[in-house]
Formats: C-alpha cells, sequence, structure tokens
C-alpha cells in the first residue's frame, strides 16, 4: 500500500506540477483572448439564453432543456470541491489558495465555452434525446476514435467511480461528525438512493438536478452572504490575507506561493472542472438552436460554482474561529468554521448541505461516466456491470480514509484533463467560427440558428439538420 501512495503521489506531482497549471492557465488566457473574454462580455447574454425553453427534437420529443443542462453540469461542479475541497485547500495551501481558484474560474470560463460548443457541434443522436463530449469530438472532428476511448476510460474510471467515493466519503464524515451516525449505514442509504436515480436515465437526473441544484446553490450562498454581512469589519483583512498568501508574501500560513498555486489550481479544478472535459458531457444533452448557446450556459455555470460557492467557503472559514487553531481539515474544519459563526446547528446544516450537494454529484458524475461507456462500446451489459461498479464505489467512499481518495480523484483527474486539453488546443479555431457565426446573427437582432451546412471547416454533422433553403449564415 505505501509503494501504491507513492505512486500515486509521484504521478499527481510529475502531471499537476509540469503539465496541468501551465496547460490549464495556458490555454485559458490564449482562448481568452482568441475570444475577446467572451466570459466576461457575453454575461448578459448567459443569463438571457438560461430562459430559453425545451427545444422539441425532429422525432416529436421534448428534449433537455438549456436550464437542465447547466442544472446537470452544475449538480457534478456544486459537489463536494465547494464545501471539503475549498477547506482542504486552504489548510494545505493557504488563503492564497482563494485567489489562484479564482484565477483558474476566470480564464477557465473561456475553456469551458470552447469544450462545451464543440460537444453541440459533435453531438449524436441517442434514443433519450442526444449525447456526447470529448470523445464524440476527438473522433469525429480529429478523426481519433483511440484518443477517445481513452479519454472515455478516464472519465467513466474518474466521474462514475473514483469521483463518486469522494462525495460519499465526504457525506459520511460530514453525518458521522454532526449526528454520529455510524458510516456503513449511511453508505447503504447512498447506495439505495443513488441507485433509484441511476436506473432511471439522463431525464430522471435532469429532473432531479433542476430541483437540488439552484435551492442549494442559492441557500449556501445566501448563509456566505450573511456571514460577512455579520463580520463586515473582516473583509477588507480577508481579502488582503487571500492576496498577500496567493504571491507567498504571508509566510505565516499555508506552505508559501507554490502550495497556494498547486492546491488553488487542483481544487479549483476538480470544483469547476472547466477544461477537465466532464461539463461538455452535460452540455451536449441540451436542445438547443446554436452550440454557441450551451458554451455560454456551461462558462456561467464555472462562474457560479467558483466565484459564488466556493467564495462563500472561503470566507466562512478565514473569518471563522477553527482556522489555524487546530488540525482539523475537509469538511470538518468547514462545519468548525460555520459553527463559531452561527452556534451549533451549523454542523448539521453543512451535514444536510453537503448531502445535497454530493448526492447530485453523485448521479450526474454517474451520467459523465455512462455516455462515454457507450461511446467505447454500446451494451446494456456494460452499463449494468458499470452501475453495479458504481454503486460498490459509493460504498467503498464512505468506509474510506480521506487521503487515499482525494489522491485518486487528483490523479485520475489529471489524465482526464491531459488528453481534454491537447484535443481543445487543437480543435479551438473551429470553436471560434461557431462564435462568430452565433454573434453574426445576434448583431442582425436574430435568436442564432444554426445548421449542419453552416460551417464547412466542421465536416459532417450528425445531430444538426442541414439549412432548408441556401443559408445566409454561411462563414468562411
Amino acid at each position: 500500500m505505501n509503494i501504491a501512495n507513492e505512486f500515486i503521489g509521484f504521478m499527481n506531482n510529475l502531471l499537476w506540477t509540469y503539465v496541468i497549471v501551465g496547460g490549464l492557465l495556458g490555454l485559458g488566457v490564449y482562448f481568452s483572448v482568441k475570444t475577446k473574454f467572451v466570459q466576461l462580455r457575453m454575461i448578459k447574454e448567459m443569463f438571457r439564453i438560461l430562459t430559453d425553453k425545451a427545444m422539441v427534437t425532429t422525432e416529436g420529443k421534448k428534449g433537455v432543456s438549456s436550464f437542465q443542462s447547466f442544472c446537470i453540469g452544475a449538480a457534478t461542479r456544486i459537489g463536494t470541491g465547494n464545501l471539503a475541497g475549498v477547506a482542504i485547500a486552504i489548510a494545505i495551501g493557504g488563503p492564497g489558495a482563494i485567489f489562484w481558484m479564482w484565477v483558474v474560474a476566470l480564464f477557465g470560463g473561456a475553456t469551458s465555452f470552447i469544450e462545451s460548443t464543440l460537444a453541440q457541434v459533435y453531438k449524436i443522436k441517442d434514443k433519450e434525446g442526444f449525447r456526447g463530449g470529448p470523445a464524440y469530438y476527438m473522433q469525429k472532428a480529429l478523426n481519433a476514435r483511440w484518443l477517445g476511448i481513452i479519454f472515455a476510460f478516464f472519465i467513466a474510471l474518474a466521474f462514475g467511480l473514483i469521483f463518486n467515493a469522494v462525495q460519499s466519503n465526504t457525506i459520511s464524515l460530514a453525518f458521522e461528525s454532526a449526528f454520529g451516525t455510524n458510516r456503513t449505514v449511511i453508505g447503504l442509504a447512498l447506495v439505495g438512493l443513488t441507485a433509484l436515480v441511476i436506473f432511471g436515465g439522463v431525464k430522471r437526473i435532469a429532473k432531479v438536478s433542476e430541483v437540488i441544484v439552484p435551492i442549494m446553490a442559492g441557500f449556501y450562498i445566501i448563509l456566505g452572504l450573511y456571514v460577512m454581512a455579520t463580520n463586515i469589519s473582516q473583509v477588507p483583512a480577508v481579502f488582503a490575507l487571500i492576496f498577500k498568501s496567493a504571491f507567498g508574501l504571508e509566510q505565516a500560513v499555508g506552505g508559501g506561493i507554490g502550495a497556494a498555486i498547486m492546491n488553488g489550481v487542483k481544487r479549483g479544478l476538480f470544483s469547476n472542472e472547466a477544461g477537465m472535459g466532464s461539463a461538455p458531457n452535460a452540455a451536449a444533452t441540451a436542445v438547443v438552436s446554436h452550440p454557441a448557446k450551451q458554451g455560454l450556459i456551461q462558462t456561467l455555470g464555472v462562474f457560479v460554482d467558483t466565484l459564488l460557492v466556493c467564495s462563500a467557503t472561503g470566507f466562512i472559514i478565514l473569518m471563522g474561529d477553527a482556522y489555524g487553531k487546530s488540525d482539523l481539515t475537509g469538511i470538518e474544519l468547514l462545519q468548525a468554521s460555520l459553527e463559531s459563526h452561527v452556534g451549533g446547528w451549523a454542523g448539521i446544516f453543512i451535514a444536510i448541505s453537503i448531502f445535497l450537494f454530493a448526492y447530485s454529484s453523485i448521479i450526474g458524475s454517474y451520467y459523465y461516466g455512462e455516455t462515454n461507456i457507450e461511446f467505447i462500446k454500446k451494451s446494456k451489459t456494460n452499463i449494468f456491470i458499470y452501475r453495479i461498479a458504481v454503486l460498490g464505489m459509493v460504498m467503498f467512499g464512505a468506509l474510506a480514509s480521506l487521503q487515499i481518495v482525494w489522491d485518486l480523484a487528483d490523479l485520475s483527474m489529471a489524465f482526464m484533463a491531459t488528453i481534454n486539453l491537447v484535443a481543445l488546443a487543437l480543435l479551438g479555431k473551429l470553436a471560434f467560427k461557431v462564435l462568430r457565426h452565433y454573434l453574426e446573427q445576434r448583431k442582425r437582432g436574430k435568436d442564432p440558428v444554426f445548421y449542419a451546412d453552416s460551417i464547412p471547416e466542421l465536416g459532417e454533422l450528425e445531430a444538426w439538420e442541414k439549412a432548408p433553403v441556401k443559408e445566409e449564415q454561411r462563414v468562411s
């Protein structure tokens, strides 16, 4: 076990130090410049699209709406990474880790636009509507099915199995801390609840997500704002601490600038998933009139996840009494910090919140795994086996130690992100054309519409109809 732990630690250090940080931030800056910071200048447009009603497919079925797709994506984004993950980042990397989470979100918004737009362009039809993601655009746009299979394997492993162990681990620890509940009992309950949803298909996942996600995120953000309002005099000092620690100027806490960057980027990526290749799987399910709409929707998800929810956790901890005065880490640090703000009921509130956050992530993560298992080989038997494996990992996570679960999550996430970032670097120019096509129509006051032959360079597109007449929006 020690040899395995050492190998996992070595690979994590290698990939995160020399590959992920540079690739993630480098591509984020590049995409931001090339799209003229689409993630900032089109925020108003993001909210406009969010209210679009679900369109009807050519088969006469009501598709997954922009809002439902946003919620599936948010269900996996908004989870333990926003609570336990932020607490771990602060405990190890100091308050400066929060600043680097913000940086990842700011530039990652552009990366998220690119990957989710490509997922919409190259999605395929299935029995329930549409599915897609990085594996699909690797096959169709890069003509590299082999690369898509490798990616599909890692996302099925990471999200459906390892990440779900992280989610159940955090739930069981939170309930054990708040109520003294036996972790085996919590694990069995989670297995039962998860089975009810994952055997019901993407439509059930979408319906569960659109109810849970807005409620849980809204309550938690309000709580964070309440903590800030009741400690308003501390706000300037906390901001100063975050910025000083981010650049290694506050050596009394954390491990200097290196630890701040590393943990901020790790936990930021685990939380908002920008560039990882996961959210595009949710983006592909939506039935919209133009691929860029889902690029914008998923970009909004990155901002909600990190700039609002993660920041709320950071300020609750840094303004509380537990930080720096105990050996607590993870969800226990957040529970103790919130208790110092609002009293003993905070531990119970966090336990319930983490259940909602993490449970919605479990069902959303499962869908990401399923759609990629389908990519590798369509088989009812394979899907059934995968579902059983997911339930097994949910149980394993509820009982496992904290460190090994998070280390495995980091490693699988690193492999996923590395493969997807390479594909995005090669395909980004196609997404730029799709954005330009969208903006040209918006300038004419139209609700943008996309056809399979709108941009010839995109190649054959299975899920999009060709223009009924010679189409005026064609671009070179």
